[in-house]
């Protein structure tokens, strides 16, 4: 295996190929267009698109495609040759400026949330040049990727780039502007993301037997197994060697592709692992991360797995997550979230600190959204992930400070001398003033937050999209209120942050997020408790919880409604295909046999009392043996009862119009439906013969590989 560092982007046109392919003045254009946002000189295009199709055309590649994300959650892709003909109808390739600055796919079939009607077709893509382009290889196909941003006709954005991107803007302004405030110097800021993507792995044998792994990514049946994870023996733990072979392989396919990956390991769950990249600009990260899942589905496959990417793939053991840990960079490379050795640097990492902790206590509801679907709503809340109530923790260190900052009565040398002997100890202990919290959704850790509450299935790009633009909105309101200081020194700052620190409080809390009695806390502290997707998904009824996002640029209010009507259709759809698919399931795969083995068992206890055996080893046989039929055909009779309630909940859900109300009703009606018929289904897999039971079970998926 070729060592990483000889690999790394080999397949991507970065910024040293650019420098090496293309005229000093041209390269100098692009890069300049790239690190200040700039529109790219048409003059240059055209070069640019002739060394991409050369450097391409030399590894092999003859197509390319706008590769975008649109509101599908996945990724997107229409290609085209390189090929074309003269004038004297030679074959040629060609490639212009045009063709790599903008592409028209059909927008018809993606999803616009009522922005756009389905004979309104026509769309656009659009190179974002800030993501270089790459090579794709699919089996041994490989195809030239052009990271792109997607809009209609209108110029409404369709996907999910194009919110990320004003977002990041949005906050490199308010960020560079909190700097110039308390610095006096001028400096542009970034966000910074690195995300932990976690998933499962299944023999592929098992997993093309299994209609609801096929189909809804999860066991919608099983019962769980006498061992699940109760040991703790597979955290951490050694690798097979079969799962290290697909880690490697998928590790060499990302270094090839740009990926910085660091990190590989055994998580809590059977079967469960997790990887994790080096830290990168938000919008890198978040094309890297659909890079991540697309090559963890290809290369288990090649590896006779299936890679499963579902938040609750299994009931009763641990689900996947995927943490977003975030924050802020600027050009001169200074982290704003790294507390910093000198007093001053340090006001400046609790300014912002501040900033970030007001957002999320302004935002909670709104950063909530970003994380609901029909997949997390099966994690959220439960002992593995955090609750839905959005809290922040930052250890016992760092509360301390802060609570000194809004407890003193005034800023004099003595005090501020003692605030910064305390944020002095910062850089030395900040790894480890306090233990972990795994149970806070949005929690400090060291010099960046962790939002440990998205799925592992989702795009990264609207929760970073809503988390910029929520620490944006809270630095705007702070700035104003800096600029209005005559001296802008230590007393002064700490004066104006304390009302910040005041008002934001009740979002921390370093306590255990799992227990009723946080539950019961948070309501008392008005921290709002959206505890489903539907619910989720109210906070953008209300025109002021909405006003920082759209006042900002970020979203117009076509486009966040359109976003929320998608989601709620996508939920409602998830759940009506699941629900379908339960009860195919139970008429296909499970009443089947369990009506051949009652058959078996009620033949055996007629062959019984023919037996001759003696009377009372016969009526203690019959006793014990009957109570099994009866079990098992009681068993039946309530699965074919619950099966009918599911059956009329699913018709009532097509009966509603409306997003809202069809994706509510969904979580009323339909899953504690489905719920029901599952546990019935699960208690029949443990009574049933195995040899007859048609579904692999727990054990065969959590086990064998």
């Amino acid at each position: 295996m070729n060592r990483p560092s000889e690999i790394f982007g080999s397949d991507v046109f970065d910024i040293k190929a650019m420098q090496r392919r293309l005229p000093k003045s041209t390269f100098k254009a692009l890069k300049h267009s790239i690190e200040e946002g700039d529109k790219l000189p048409a003059n240059e295009a055209d070069t640019i698109a002739h060394a991409i199709m050369e450097w391409a055309t030399e590894k092999g590649a003859t197509h390319y495609t706008h590769w975008f994300q649109p509101m599908t959650g996945l990724t997107a892709q229409k290609h085209d040759a390189f090929f074309s003909l003269d004038k004297a109808m030679n074959p040629i390739e060609a490639f212009s400026g045009s063709q790599l600055i903008q592409g028209e796919p059909d927008a018809s079939s993606f999803p616009s949330g009522g922005m756009r009607t389905t004979f309104e077709a026509r769309g656009y893509t659009a190179w974002d040049p800030s993501s270089p382009v790459f090579i794709m290889t699919n089996g041994s196909v490989p195809v030239l990727c052009i990271p792109s941003v997607f809009f209609s006709y209108t110029g409404h954005a369709l996907d999910k780039k194009t919110p990320l991107l004003r977002s990041t803007r949005t906050l490199s302004q308010s960020a560079a502007r909190a700097i110039e405030l308390l610095e006096g110097k001028k400096v542009k800021v970034g966000s910074t993301v690195g995300c932990e993507q976690e998933y499962f792995l299944v023999d592929r044998k098992y997993f093309d037997k299994r209609p609801d792994l096929i189909m809804a990514g999860r066991t919608l049946l099983g019962c769980p197994p006498a061992k699940g994870q109760q040991m703790e023996d597979h955290y951490f733990g050694s690798i097979k060697d079969r799962v290290l072979a697909f880690m490697a392989d998928v590790e060499s396919r990302l270094y090839r592709l740009g990926v910085p990956c660091k990190t590989r390991h055994n998580e809590v769950a059977p079967h469960q692992f997790e990887t994790a990249p080096i830290f990168e600009s938000a919008n890198m990260a978040a094309d890297h991360n659909q890079l991540v899942m697309e090559v963890l589905k290809k290369s288990s496959k090649d590896h006779g797995m299936a890679a499963l990417l579902h938040e609750k793939p299994f009931a009763d053991v641990n689900g996947s997550g995927k943490h977003l840990n975030w924050s802020m960079s600027t050009s001169e490379d200074v982290n704003l979230l790294e507390p910093g050795k000198e007093p001053h640097t340090n006001v400046v990492f609790l300014y912002f600190l501040v900033a970030v902790i007001n957002g999320v206590h302004k935002h909670g509801g709104a950063l909530r959204s970003t994380i609901a679907s029909a997949g997390n709503d099966h994690r959220l809340g439960a002992n593995e992930a955090p609750p839905a109530i959005m809290s922040t923790f930052l250890g016992s260190h760092l509360n301390n400070v802060l609570d000194q900052l809004e407890r003193a009565e005034s800023f004099t040398d003595d005090t501020i001398s003692e605030i910064d002997l305390g944020l002095a100890q910062l850089p030395d202990i900040h790894v480890d003033t306090t233990d972990r919290n795994r149970t806070s959704p949005f929690a400090f850790t060291g010099n960046k937050f962790e939002f440990r509450a998205l799925g592992s299935n989702q795009s990264i790009s609207i929760p970073a999209t809503m988390l910029n633009a929520a620490v944006a909105d809270s630095l705007n309101e702070m700035n104003a209120d800096l600029a209005k200081l005559e001296n802008v020194d230590e007393k002064s700052i700490f004066e104006m942050l304390r009302p910040y620190i005041t008002r934001s409080k009740p979002v921390r809390f370093e306590g255990n997020n799992y227990s009723e009695e946080w539950h019961e806390e948070a309501a008392k502290r008005g921290l709002p408790n959206l505890k489903n997707t539907p619910e989720a998904y109210t906070v953008w009824d209300n025109a002021e919880a909405r006003k920082f996002i759209t006042d900002a640029g970020i979203l117009s209010d076509d486009e966040l409604d359109a976003r929320t009507s998608i989601r709620l259709e996508h939920y409602a759809k998830q759940v009506g295909i699941e629900a379908t698919l339960t009860m195919r399931m139970v008429d296909n795969h499970v009443l089947p046999p369990s009506f051949r083995y009652q058959t078996e068992v009620s033949t055996a206890l007629r062959a019984l009392a023919e037996s001759g055996l003696d009377d009372s080893v016969l009526a203690t046989a019959k006793a014990e043996q009957g109570g099994h039929l009866e079990r098992l055909t009681s068993a039946i009779n309530s699965l074919l009862g619950t099966r009918k309630k599911l059956e009329s909940a699913i018709k009532k859900v097509h009966e509603i119009e409306g997003e809202k109300e069809e994706a509510m009703t969904c979580a009323t009606d339909l899953i504690p439906a489905m719920e029901a018929v599952r546990a019935h289904c699960d208690a029949l897999e443990q009574l049933v013969d195995a040899q007859q039971w048609e579904l692999p079970g727990y054990h065969e998926l959590l086990f064998l590989m």
